[in-house]
């Protein structure tokens, strides 16, 4: 059975740990990613995150229900970090563009974290907000009800399927991951255009564009439907 959260009063009378560090679900938080940076999820178990914090690990059950509502806490983090500092500007277009890249860009910041999180739902303040205010951007805009969350659900999903894919590329050991980048030239730019005449004509250019991430394009290209079908509801 899950342990019952200590509510949020309660926790700040707390006595310090032994190193005299307060703790907090922010402090735990920040440092689950930086444990998650350094040794990937594996590395991440209650008794050294307890370790981290200089605390007792049974100690995080009095902000956490348990190792899995700490993964959507740190999810939510994420998603806080992007929205941080994001006004909406009234153009729709701009303020899409600038979510989507914000969103994209706070995860791949944190390629474990990332893994871990881009597949859940937190239901939590910061995920709440954002799709708050992306939704509330597509209506404003004059969007209707059904185009709005039809296109709330695929900007959702190819930022965070952008990020999961981006992240598991930057997660890979650095030699595996140069070994990927590198196969753009040292195999198919040399591919014979008699058995690959597309990928040989296309060689130059997909040296230089593989090896980067697809989502500002992909995102330019749902924004041009979604525009499409705004100009068409009207």
């Amino acid at each position: 059975m899950a342990k019952p959260v200590v509510p949020e009063e309660r926790r700040r009378r707390r006595r310090p740990t032994r190193s005299g560090t307060v703790l907090s679900e922010r402090l735990i938080v920040e440092t689950a990613l930086r444990m998650l940076r350094e040794h990937g999820s594996a590395g991440l178990t209650a008794r050294r995150l307890g370790l981290a914090l200089d605390a007792d690990p049974s100690t995080l059950y009095r902000y956490f229900r348990g190792m899995d509502d700490l993964t959507l806490a740190i999810g939510d983090a994420l998603v806080g970090q992007a929205l941080d500092g994001w006004r909406p500007t009234g153009r729709w277009r701009a303020d899409l563009r600038a979510v989507g890249l914000r969103i994209h860009a706070a995860y791949v910041a944190h390629p474990q974290a990332a893994l871990l999180t881009t597949s859940r739902v937190t239901g939590r303040a910061n995920e709440l907000a954002a799709d708050e205010a992306v939704l509330d951007v597509l209506r404003t805009a004059g969007f209707p009800l059904a185009d709005t969350v039809r296109i709330y659900h695929a900007f959702i999903d190819q930022t965070l399927a952008f990020a999961a894919l981006d992240a598991a590329s930057l997660a890979l050991p650095s030699a595996a991951l140069r070994a990927d980048e590198e196969m753009w030239r040292s195999t198919y730019a040399r591919l014979p255009r008699d058995t690959h005449p597309r990928i040989a004509e296309a060689a130059g250019l997909l040296a230089g564009r593989m090896v980067t991430s697809a989502y500002p394009t992909a995102l330019e290209m749902l924004l041009d439907s979604a525009a499409a079908c705004l100009d068409a509801s009207r």
